[in-house]
Parts: structure tokens; C-alpha cells; sequence
């Protein structure tokens, strides 16, 4: 949980700029491809990912804008450029409406109370759980996978280094 709102900040830059990162690495292609019936496709997930930025902030009293619509078709373009967007309000509505003394402050969060700062901590959470679903996605799909928390195979090829086994 965030005890400061600085920290929030801190780690949301790095976060949010590393899912940026994988975003445009999606392909139009891969976005819309099926892996598994009854699963989300690799652009419906990035949407899920985007969509819940507001969602989940809004929910917890932050005044932040809904998306309005989900898309019937993705592409790769108009998901890196709403997440842009949405990361971007999420970064600037804590930094505007929230304070350290805030934190721990509870609010109904999807039929349970969560603490402010928890809801920043799943916030984060939530996009680097669904990142590693994405990355598994985009290998299938044959798409180019960035390294996020260290090397993907191919940084580390493209280092001349051998990829780990």
C-alpha cells in the first residue's frame, strides 16, 4: 500500500511508461488474432488493461472521465494512444485530488473497502499481471516482446549475449 503519494507517482511513471512500451509492440494483426475460444484476445485485453485506469480510479472518487465505448475491431495505433492518454489522467487526477494524509482513507472498492494507497498498489498490480498475459499473447501472435522488469530474449540476443534458458 502507498503511503505517499510520491512513491505512487515514482512507480507510476516507470510502470505506465513499460506497458506504453509493450503497447506499441502490438501489431493490428496480433490484436485481433484468437488463441483460445472463450478468452480475451490480445486486443481486447490491452483495452481491458486501458480501460480499467479510469475505471478503477473513478471507482475509488478520483474525477476522472470514463472511455465511453469499447471498440468492436482494436488497433494498435488508437490502443497506444488511449493508454497514453489514460495513464496520463490517472497520474495527473492522484497528483491533483489526493494527499499523503488521503492514503489510508477507505472507500468502497467493488463490494469490499480498500484504503486509497491499496487502490494505487492493485492499480499497479493489475497492469503487470495482465502485461505478463500480453507478453505470452504477443509471442504467440509472433510479435516482438520487450524485456520490462530485465532483457526479453530478444534484447538479450540483440546484446550478443546468449538468452537465459
Amino acid at each position: 500500500m502507498y503511503r505517499k503519494i510520491e512513491d505512487f507517482i515514482n512507480d507510476w511513471e516507470y510502470e505506465a511508461g513499460e506497458t506504453l512500451r509493450l503497447f506499441k509492440n502490438l501489431t493490428d494483426e496480433a490484436l485481433n488474432q484468437k488463441f483460445h475460444d472463450g478468452h480475451r484476445t490480445l486486443g481486447r485485453l490491452a483495452w481491458h488493461v486501458t480501460y480499467t485506469l479510469a475505471e478503477m480510479m473513478h471507482t475509488a472518487g478520483l474525477p476522472i472521465e470514463l472511455i465511453a465505448t469499447e471498440p468492436e475491431m482494436f488497433t494498435a495505433d488508437y490502443l497506444v494512444g488511449l493508454y497514453e492518454k489514460e495513464a496520463d489522467a490517472v497520474k495527473r487526477a492522484v497528483q491533483r485530488h489526493w494527499m499523503d494524509e488521503d492514503l489510508p482513507e477507505m472507500v468502497p472498492m467493488y463490494g469490499e473497502e480498500w484504503a486509497k494507497g491499496a487502490v494505487l498498489s492493485v492499480l499497479v498490480r493489475h497492469q503487470a499481471h495482465h502485461r505478463g498475459q500480453m507478453t505470452v499473447l504477443m509471442r504467440q501472435a509472433g510479435a516482438k516482446v520487450p524485456g520490462i522488469y530485465g532483457p526479453s530474449k530478444e534484447e538479450w540476443e540483440a546484446m550478443g549475449l546468449p538468452a537465459m534458458a
